[in-house]
């Protein structure tokens, strides 16, 4: 989409995304020019494969944390970090990110604290971090709600004559939602300030991509809605960046929402309780492999004398320690007191939470007693 062109002046044609998805390095780590596109800087890539490094090893830790219980469930994004930290580092302090489950790479570039990030996943609390301090709004399970939300903080920014931009995350599942639609149809006709930025990585958790649209892309879905669409690759960090600070300045001059489609894959399975096996071939998996997104940008920054051992050996410590924090802070047992439970639920408690809270008072009273 052209800067200077608002949504309402766009033609049809315009809206439509690009036959072939965005990149401006290959496979390979070779540039490739783009006549709309730009190479995003040098400071801008390096940090971008810092962050991927780091997010790595966040993921594998995680994994490993899974196996030895000190986490309930973690839904790997090994093989999306792009993705995730593209799009947040496109990202300015007045901006909201709304994740999902799978973003938690992304909610840590955000800069929530590791061991908050954590603790929905650990089970212990529904958010360990506060989304306004962060402007994160919490990861949640259910596929699509988030971006209801999202689209109700832009219109009331909007509302206020703030600047602020929302970014969107979801998942190619998350499309097949009615809350989907519903999102991007009240954005569109309010020319809300939002960015949706869809993982298509290829499984809504056992179900293929073909089982879930007829469409030629999921981008192509932004035309029904009256916004443009885009088409990115999904592990090439320099396009992802390009793509999604456009967007997002484009929704701050007030020319409203774009919709990103980022073809990626998903690695690992669903989450530590599903087996890919079920439903994926291993052969589907290991052709996806040598397009990872950190081997491409290796490559690139070390070609164009950007990244040396010295720099490498410096990344991968930075991402061994902060692992190694997260590992030491879930090895802690934590303490929890079930009185809590009632202390959230209204402003005023009702008779009959207090009721319960009693009963359950009495109850651990009597075990203590034994």
């Amino acid at each position: 989409m052209r800067p200077d062109v608002a949504i309402g002046e766009l033609s049809e044609r315009a809206m439509l995304p690009s036959e072939h998805p965005v990149c401006l390095i290959d496979e390979n780590g070779r540039p490739q020019p783009d006549r709309r596109y730009a190479l995003p800087s040098a400071e801008q890539l390096v940090a971008g494969y810092r962050g991927m490094v780091i997010g790595r090893r966040i993921n594998d830790q995680c994994s490993a944390l899974v196996r030895q219980g000190r986490l309930a469930v973690y839904p790997s994004s090994h093989g999306q970090e792009a993705c995730q930290l593209a799009s947040v580092l496109a990202l300015g302090d007045e901006d909201w990110l709304f994740p999902t489950y799978r973003d938690t790479i992304a909610v840590m570039a955000r800069g929530v604290d590791l061991l908050e990030t954590m603790v929905l996943l650990r089970g212990t609390w529904h958010s360990g971090y506060d989304p306004t301090k962060y402007r994160v709004a919490p990861q949640a399970t259910p596929l699509a709600t988030q971006l209801l939300h999202a689209v109700g903080v832009a219109h009331a920014a909007t509302l206020q004559g703030q600047k602020t931009v929302v970014l969107a995350l979801c998942g190619d599942g998350a499309t097949s939602e009615g809350d989907f639609h519903e999102a991007l149809n009240f954005a569109a006709v309010f020319n809300a300030p939002v960015v949706f930025l869809v993982q298509n990585n290829q499984y809504a958790i056992s179900v293929p991509l073909h089982r879930q649209t007829k469409a030629p892309s999921l981008a192509h879905k932004a035309i029904g809605y009256g916004m443009p669409g885009v088409r990115v690759d999904g592990n090439d960090f320099a396009a992802l960046q390009a793509v999604v600070t456009e967007a997002i300045s484009s929704a701050r001059a007030g020319q409203g929402p774009t919709l990103v489609e980022a073809h990626t894959y998903r690695i690992e399975a669903h989450t530590n309780a599903d087996d890919a096996a079920r439903y994926r071939d291993q052969s589907e998996v290991t052709e996806w492999i040598p397009k990872d997104p950190l081997i491409r940008m290796k490559t690139y920054l070390t070609d164009a004398g950007l990244l040396d051992s010295d720099l490498q050996k410096l990344i991968e410590h930075e991402a061994n320690e902060q692992a190694a924090v997260l590992r030491h802070g879930l090895n802690k047992d934590v303490e929890l007191d079930p009185a809590v439970l009632f202390e959230h639920v209204y402003s005023v408690p009702t008779p009959q939470l207090r009721e319960q809270a009693a009963l359950l008072a009495d109850e651990l009273e009597r075990e203590d007693a034994q």
